[in-house]
């Protein structure tokens, strides 16, 4: 479980990079649904260090609300799979 964490969390980091150079270059986008999606199903801690890194969706308001709830599910998430 927890190497799929791991893995979940790593897209979701590449997919905020992702988004962001096709942001820059005018390319086919990935929709909010699903960064914010990937979010909250466990890779909060990715998308939201993507968020930063790359400086991506930090001004929207919907991902101010989400990705830092997704952050705290992934965390817990995190801490309840290493004390299992």
């Amino acid at each position: 479980m927890i190497k799929f964490l791991l893995v979940w969390n790593t897209v979701s980091f590449f997919l905020m990079g992702y988004d962001k150079k096709q942001s820059r270059n005018r390319g086919q986008r990935i929709p909010e649904k699903v960064l914010l999606g990937f979010s909250l199903l466990g890779g909060g801690i990715g998308a939201f260090l993507g968020s930063r890194v790359f400086h991506h969706k930090t001004k929207k308001t919907a991902f101010r609300i989400i990705l830092p709830i997704g952050l705290l599910v992934s965390a817990v998430v995190f801490i309840y799979v290493l004390i299992q």
